[in-house]
């Protein structure tokens, strides 16, 4: 049985999209094809194909033309099921659906509220294309044969639509983070690891570190959002603090979540994030480290509910810098909340448990 998982936008090493989906579904014995459009050329990793459909010229050029080309090279490989990462690709998957084939969306965020945040389109036309945007994705996937959403929220939101949607959380793979590096050998650092964007709260984190009391480095790994962002937080006085390790591969990041003695993910609360379930919390917890959290409504439920972390105000450099203090400064307190975390991934928040409804739903889907 074919299968293609399609994207214009996500790396080919994207951690749900590979690492997790794909690989997960070619060693349960389905044919996988993974198309993206990063200009590295065609490869066979993993039990996975992947085909490149080449490299987009800026934003303008992946809107108008990179979907066309992924869709172009699925169109080829003529597969069973099409499984669509980006909604770009929405307009095309039903092209696919006239095509004769099974067709399946994966909505990684809520699609209309997302908009209400990208920097590049004008803030008084959000509104409008927020709205627009909503139409044609009701529309469009109520035509297709299943959504496969990131979190509970974005699932009831399209079952509120009548649409068809089960709930795939990007939950850590046991084994792949765990370190065998002892409490005793952890260096006096927290860490960050993802992109940084303004609305994720990477400035504030930066601008903390100026407080911090206890001599914590902070170790900043990942995409930079700019170079707007990069002047920003290089301007910034808590620089010095921070030990700047660029975009790192899987392993490195094992390595840095081993020496570090808590992981932060201080979002600030936009559309997207109040109900958001972030990798990087639960990669925090599956590594046995504690999370410092925004004190949203939902994160405090998974913190506090599994004791596994500190809470704070995102805005306030204080609280931030409180909360790196408390668990620096108290590494039996900071490990006993890290196996709190890493008992609860184990227990229930893994991909094991996620990859069994995946299989399950693309036998549905398929049958």
């Amino acid at each position: 049985m074919k299968i293609a998982h399609l994207t214009s936008v996500h790396p080919r090493n994207d951690t749900r999209i590979f690492l997790k989906q794909c690989r997960s579904l070619a060693a349960y014995g389905y044919d996988v094809t993974l198309i993206v459009a990063d200009g590295k050329g065609n490869e066979f990793r993993d039990g996975v194909r992947i085909i490149d459909a080449g490299a987009s010229n800026g934003r303008l050029d992946r809107a108008l033309r990179a979907s066309r080309r992924v869709v172009q090279r699925a169109i080829e490989i003529d597969a069973t099921l099409y499984h669509l990462h980006d909604p770009e690709l929405l307009p095309l998957g039903l092209m696919l659906k006239r095509r004769g084939k099974r067709v399946i969306f994966d909505s990684h965020e809520d699609i209309p509220q997302d908009i209400l945040t990208k920097p590049y389109i004008p803030q008084g036309l959000r509104p409008l294309v927020s709205r627009s945007a909503a139409t044609v994705e009701r529309m469009i996937c109520s035509r297709l044969d299943g959504i496969i959403a990131a979190t509970p929220f974005i699932r009831d939101n399209y079952r509120a639509m009548d649409i068809r949607c089960i709930d795939i959380n990007n939950f850590p793979m046991l084994g792949e983070l765990e370190a065998e590096t002892g409490w005793d050998s952890k260096q006096n650092e927290v860490c960050y690891i993802g992109s940084m964007t303004a609305v994720r709260g990477i400035a504030e984190i930066v601008e903390a570190m100026v407080h911090v009391a206890s001599g914590a480095r902070l170790n900043l790994a990942g995409k930079l959002a700019g170079t707007d962002i990069e002047h920003k937080l290089q301007r910034s006085k808590g620089w010095d603090r921070v030990n700047a390790l660029g975009q790192i591969d899987r392993p490195t990041v094992r390595l840095v979540l081993a020496r570090s003695v808590a992981g932060l993910v201080t979002f600030k609360p936009g559309p997207n994030h109040l109900e958001a379930q972030p990798n990087k919390m639960f990669e925090y917890m599956a590594a046995g480290i504690p999370v410092i959290a925004s004190n949203f409504p939902l994160w405090r439920e998974i913190v506090e509910g599994n004791n596994c972390g500190l809470l704070v105000d995102p805005f306030n450099l204080m609280s931030i810098s409180e909360a790196i203090d408390g668990l620096a400064g108290n590494l039996e307190l900071a490990r006993q909340m890290g196996e709190s975390g890493r008992k609860a991934v184990v227990a229930r928040y893994n991909w094991r448990t996620e990859e069994k409804k995946l299989f399950d739903f693309y036998e549905s889907v398929i049958a």
